[in-house]
Parts: structure tokens; C-alpha cells; sequence
């Protein structure tokens, strides 16, 4: 377990990993952008460090030697308030899906770009300091959302949505760059019968892409998180995948 760097006077990140690399991969990343790292590479560590230093976001690894990380996520979440982001290298959406469903603000699967890693930081770290209230006006790209007056647009033309429609862009606005499962969506749009078919879900998001995306077929800002549910990209998000994509 490490005190935190004074490096920087930003946001403090709880490192928790038990690879030394990994750990110094991250560290480096987090610093050049101005945050403060502490690290640990165990649960236990880690539960105690939260405790001492109070972080702003705790970046966990799920693999840890003296117990999995999803434990330890959920002992966070019965006190702790800042932001959690899971790292792993288990693909299984039912394991994401539970994660996000106990708190986590968003996972990332290894290996990872760090410019995604630190687009979605300050993306959770945005949405915590400003707890309940979504941006009124949100744009990515070229599309505009209006949340307060229910007006959208698309590189300045208007675009003519459904109430269902709106409904659906307004609750991924209103938790913009954070991945939302099928079940919490439902719950949102149809609260009488969350449990309805998902297939329906997936028809409106159908209807909602060709309305508002370049190419609905390659969507670039409703994505989707296969088998667990979907997320609006922020404009960090946009810009970080953009740069992966360009670097290949």
C-alpha cells in the first residue's frame, strides 16, 4: 500500500491491482493528467485505504490475491460515495451486468487504451460532483439535446423524435457516458412492466439511431454494450475512441 502522490492537484485515485506494471501503467497516465494516485494491491489494502484517504474514484481490479474484487466493490458501496471503475480481464456480460447492477460506474475489460480509461474517469468523476443533476444541454458531435426543452438536433437540423423516443435519449442523457443494462433501462420507460420482452428496447433504440446517427449501422453516439445495454458517449468518449481507432 502506497500514501497518495502529490503530484498534481487533482481528483485522488485509489489504484487497486496486483500487477506492479499495471499499476505503474496507470499511475503514469493518471499523473500526466494532474491526479493524485495511491495504491494498493489487495482487498484488505484497499478497504483501508478507501477509508483513510476518502478518494474521488477507485479504479479496481477484479483479480486480486486475497479476494475478488466484486467483494470488495460491494463493501465500497455500503458507505462509500465516489466513483468506481472495474478493470478485468473476464469477459462475461452476466459478471458486468451484476457489476454495474452493485454500483460500478463503469468497467473496462483488459487490455485497454488509457486515453479511453481516463475519458471515462472524468466522465464518472463529472457525474459525482454534481450528483442527480444531468447537463441541460448535452452535445456530442454533431448532435445536440436539449433535456430542459426536448429539442435535438443533428449538425444543426432539427430532429422530430417520439415521446418513447425522447424518453429513451432523456435517461441515457441523464447518466451521459455511463452504461445503463437492458433491466435498468426498462425500468425507466416501461416502470409498470420492467420485465416486458427486451426485444422492445431494442426496436425503439432501432428507431431512435435512424433518426439521430450519421450511420446507423456503425453508431457513434448510442453504443452498444453487447448483451448488457447501451450508453450515450460524451464527447471525451467520442474523441478517445476516435484516437484508438486512428492509432490502428
Amino acid at each position: 500500500m502506497t500514501e497518495p502522490s502529490q503530484k498534481g492537484a487533482g481528483p485522488l485515485v485509489l489504484v487497486v491491482d496486483d500487477e506492479p506494471q499495471i499499476r505503474r501503467f496507470l499511475k503514469t497516465g493518471f499523473e500526466m493528467q494532474g491526479y493524485r494516485i495511491a495504491e494498493a494491491e489487495t482487498a484488505k489494502q484497499a478497504l483501508e485505504l478507501a477509508v483513510m484517504r476518502r478518494p474521488d474514484l477507485v479504479v479496481l481490479d477484479l483479480g486480486l490475491p486475497d479476494a475478488d474484487g466484486a467483494s470488495v466493490l460491494e463493501a465500497l458501496r455500503g458507505w462509500f460515495q465516489g466513483a468506481v471503475i472495474v478493470l478485468s480481464v473476464r469477459s462475461s456480460e452476466e459478471e458486468k451486468v451484476a457489476l454495474l447492477e452493485k454500483g460500478a460506474d463503469d468497467y473496462v475489460v483488459k487490455p485497454f487504451g488509457m486515453a479511453e480509461l481516463l475519458a471515462r474517469a472524468r466522465v464518472v468523476l463529472r457525474r459525482i460532483a454534481l450528483p442527480g443533476a444531468a447537463e441541460p444541454v448535452l452535445r456530442v458531435g454533431g448532435l445536440t439535446v436539449d433535456l430542459a426543452r426536448r429539442l435535438v438536433s443533428l449538425d444543426g437540423v432539427p430532429v422530430v423524435l417520439s415521446p418513447k423516443q425522447f424518453a429513451l435519449l432523456r435517461v441515457l442523457g441523464a447518466h451521459h457516458g455511463k452504461v445503463l443494462t437492458h433491466r435498468q433501462l426498462m425500468k425507466e420507460l416501461w416502470p409498470q412492466d420492467p420485465d416486458e420482452d427486451v426485444q422492445y428496447l431494442r426496436i425503439l433504440m432501432k428507431k431512435l439511431r435512424d433518426k439521430i446517427e450519421p450511420d446507423p449501422a456503425r453508431p457513434a453516439y448510442l453504443v452498444t454494450e453487447l448483451a448488457i445495454g447501451y450508453r450515450l458517449r460524451t464527447q471525451e468518449q467520442l474523441d478517445a475512441v476516435g484516437y484508438a481507432q486512428a492509432m490502428r
